[in-house]
């Protein structure tokens, strides 16, 4: 007997993207620790301060209005590992 898997396009999509998006997400929230990192060591001049500043809040925008077009919140993104818990720490947005 042959089984085939019924796909909603719409929903694969979305999942697709949730994938995605999750992945994006957890590397911003990388990035921005390292920068607040640099920061607080005094490693980097006012510009960069700047420019890294002006970058993490546009992805962030991005990011948001990326989720917003496919119904996703924050918390979409946030998948369960299981006994290790949550792979994002809790959204503050």
């Amino acid at each position: 007997m042959t089984r085939r898997m019924e796909l909603d396009q719409d929903t694969v999509e979305r999942d697709l993207m949730r994938l995605v998006l999750t992945v994006i997400e957890l590397l911003r929230q990388l990035m921005e620790r390292q920068a607040l990192r640099r920061v607080e060591q005094g490693d980097l001049s006012e510009e960069q301060e700047e420019r890294i500043g002006l970058t993490l809040m546009l992805l962030a925008d991005r990011m948001t209005e990326l989720r917003d077009g496919y119904g996703l919140t924050p918390d979409d993104l946030n998948l369960d590992l299981g006994p290790l818990g949550p792979l994002l720490p809790p959204a503050d947005r």
